[in-house]
């Protein structure tokens, strides 16, 4: 598993090469990518809104002659393409860029943590080794809930539970963040430690990303935090799988319980 530095990514990949005449997006591949991965929303309503709804994409790479098939299902890509993803091993913090060629065929270039282009040895498709300096380990496997309310929007300010602590990929002396939503698009917030609540924090930022992302006071997200302990950490808003669900659930049992104990009193 490898991570890289989110920051200026986008400006760093489009200097490190020539902007295609085609219609092209890039996405970067988070917790639960294989599952499926989005369309953003822009790229779908001028280019494929209105296409053969089941014919399927047809995806190629410089990796191989082979061409992969994946069936979407609205903005979303679905079967066919986690065969892919593990066909060019594709992992947690790269970038894939398709670049659309005409007729829902698509050449997709995979970036990976240098920001540069995914070496493959050619015809198995195996990636080429990087330097294991290079390659910090790091963690994607704790989650939160976060809930907007009336108070953490007007202040910009939402705490992290006491148990973010433990995570591996958070630090005292971090000093930004960036948040992640599901369409991949990412909003830089400052990130402190407060000695008087023993807990994480995020402001200057939080209240740009409920506005920008249309929250209303009671929603909730489940986010999955993605760092190597030394880089700037990613909050990415998970994708619906079981440890997000059982977030939730847990979250509305203890509503539940503090309703009932109320109405027994």
């Amino acid at each position: 598993v490898h991570f890289f530095g989110f920051n200026m990514l986008s400006e760093t990949l489009l200097l490190q090469m020539e902007i295609p005449r085609e219609p092209h997006f890039f996405k970067l591949l988070l917790p639960g990518f294989q599952s499926g991965v989005a369309i953003p929303l822009d790229f779908y309503t001028k280019h494929i809104q209105g296409a053969e709804i089941n014919k399927p994409w047809k995806l190629r790479s410089d990796a191989s002659d082979q061409i992969w098939e994946v069936i979407r299902e609205g903005r979303t890509l679905t079967k066919g393409w986690k065969e892919f993803t593990e066909a060019h091993d594709l992992r947690i913090g790269d970038i894939v860029i398709f670049k659309h060629e005409g007729d829902m065929v698509f050449h997709v270039t995979p970036f990976g943590p240098s920001c540069c282009e995914i070496q493959y040895t050619h015809p198995h498709i195996v990636k080429e080794d990087a330097d294991g300096d290079d390659a910090p380990t790091f963690s994607y496997d704790y989650c939160f809930l976060a809930e907007v309310t009336a108070t953490n929007q007007k202040d910009d300010k939402m705490f992290l539970p006491v148990e973010a602590m433990r995570c591996g990929a958070l630090n005292q002396q971090c000093k930004e963040v960036k948040l992640v939503n599901k369409e991949g698009k990412s909003w830089t917030a400052r990130f402190g430690f407060s000695e008087s609540d023993g807990a994480y924090y995020i402001s200057r930022g939080w209240r740009k990303f409920c506005r920008d992302n249309r929250c209303t006071n009671g929603d909730l997200f489940v986010f999955n935090v993605v760092g190597d302990g030394t880089t700037t950490p990613l909050l990415c808003v998970c994708p619906e799988r079981k440890e997000c669900t059982e977030l939730l659930i847990k979250h509305f049992s203890r509503i539940d319980g503090s309703i009932a104990s109320t109405s027994r009193n």
